[in-house]
């Protein structure tokens, strides 16, 4: 059966990822260890946003992000990496806690912008261009279920879910698929790159 991954990369990483030892992680090794020996994994198509390096803080964290997908695209070839992007600007917000006059407060915004949208069309488009036989959703985000829906409605593919954090998986979402996979801690420590990445200059990062 010819298999189609959709992988929403920050309920990836804010799931089981942020704070363990395994963000170094092998999406093919991932999938192929999670899914049924009849899914033929044609396509990993992974949506995430480059973080802003203008502030110092967050310098680190993009130069390692970087790092990381450049690895995915140079050792797993069923990757492909689409990119959204962040919109940073000002706002006034009330005060949880206003003391005097103070009430609001000036405050940079940043918001993701693109992810949710292009996870949606590409899983609908390529449906309907008939490349895969089964797609399998990676993420929590409702946003995504009414892409599933008309995937279900309009075409006999079939849909598989992946819950990528420790919440409860989305009711909207489990309404559209056929199955239901877990990422276990045993599977993600078994799922990693190679600290150097084969025929490159690519390495894992000390602290990634």
């Amino acid at each position: 059966m010819r298999a189609h991954i959709y992988v929403d990369g920050f309920n990836l990483y804010y799931g089981p990822l942020k704070g363990t030892l395994y963000k170094w992680l092998d999406l093919s090794c991932l999938f192929r260890e999670i899914l049924h020996p009849g899914h033929h994994i044609l396509k990993i198509k992974y949506f995430t946003a480059l973080l802003s390096s203008s502030h110092s803080n967050k310098r680190k964290i993009s130069k390692e992000q970087n790092v990381y997908l450049r690895a995915l695209r140079s050792h797993c070839e069923e990757v492909e990496v689409i990119l959204g992007s962040f919109l940073t600007h000002s706002t006034r917000l009330p005060l949880a806690n206003p003391s005097g006059d103070f009430e609001f407060a000036e405050v940079l915004k940043t918001e993701e912008k693109g992810s949710d949208v292009n996870f949606a069309v590409h899983l609908l488009n390529d449906a309907w261009l008939d490349l895969y036989d089964c797609a399998i959703v990676v993420t929590n985000d409702s946003n995504i279920s009414e892409s599933m829906y008309l995937v279900k409605k309009q075409t006999s593919k079939k849909l598989g879910l992946v819950n990528p954090g420790n919440r409860h998986p989305s009711q909207l979402l489990l309404r559209h698929a056929d199955f239901q996979r877990h990422i276990r801690t045993g599977t993600l420590k078994r799922s990693q790159l190679p600290i150097m990445i084969p025929g490159t200059n690519i390495s894992k990062p000390k602290i990634w």
